[in-house]
């Protein structure tokens, strides 16, 4: 009786300390279950997260392309080619800019480079391009600048996105494009589409450039030759009522 009851205790004991074989598949069933619901909960949400993420990448890389763009803008210099020629160096269209400005970047050599920012057709793919080269009077000879004279390239932008560009005088009215013009523009408009959709994002924004007129011209009201300057023969059409003005003066 003794022996019955020990061993029965042993038994107790035993079970006690593991599983049975149905409470294991019971487990694994449950488990299997858990990892159905979730495969299926992620299988949904997933696609629309990377999605989203690179949304916001895309965003990211576009709001570093116009801040680049402003800066280049908004550092543009009042620059002749050479003596010969008043008007700056300064072409812009509606998808492609070329201007002065000092030069930037850890590596860049001090002193003034020709900036070329372009929309260019790669195998299909257009990319907007920023290409420089130092500035250098140009020869009498030289009706405009090469493009093969450009280097270091950088692709500020790509498809589906798309940048056109118009620019604004002093009088506020916006043209499409901005060349052979004695002074610079007051301001230049950066509108961002999405080449795919032809949807104009809100990203698009403004420029301001911070030089009109070359350095002599600031603040001496005599210098005949300031191009742009109302009521000179290099700039825009004469104001009589300035003339007026300026007879009283004398």
């Amino acid at each position: 009786m003794r022996d019955r009851r020990i061993r029965y205790r042993r038994s107790r004991r035993a079970a006690a300390r593991g599983f049975t074989l149905i409470e294991a598949l019971i487990a694994i069933v449950l488990m299997s279950v858990i990892l159905a619901g979730l495969a299926s909960i992620t299988s949904q949400w997933l696609p629309n997260w990377n999605r989203g993420v690179a949304r916001v990448q895309r965003s990211e890389l576009v709001s570093i392309a116009l801040d680049r763009l402003i800066a280049d803008i908004g550092a543009a210099e009042f620059v002749s080619p050479n003596r010969d020629i008043k008007a700056p160096i300064f072409d812009g269209t509606e998808f492609s800019l070329t201007l002065v400005r000092s030069s930037a970047g850890p590596s860049a050599s001090p002193g003034l480079e020709i900036v070329r920012i372009a929309q260019v057709n790669d195998k299909g793919r257009l990319l907007l391009v920023r290409s420089t080269k130092p500035f250098a009077p140009l020869a009498a000879s030289a009706t405009s600048l090469r493009q093969e004279d450009f280097t270091n390239p950088v692709v500020l932008l790509r498809a589906p996105y798309q940048v056109s560009l118009a620019y604004a005088g002093s009088n506020g009215i916006w043209q499409k494009d901005w060349q052979n013009l004695p002074q610079l523009p007051t301001a230049v408009r950066l509108t961002v589409r999405d080449a795919t959709s032809g949807q104009t994002l809100t990203i698009s924004t403004t420029a301001l450039v911070h030089v009109e007129l070359p350095a002599a011209c600031v603040g001496d009201s005599s210098k005949d030759d300031c191009p742009g300057r109302p009521g000179t023969s290099g700039g825009q059409p004469n104001d009589p009522t300035r003339a007026t003005s300026d007879k009283q003066r004398t």
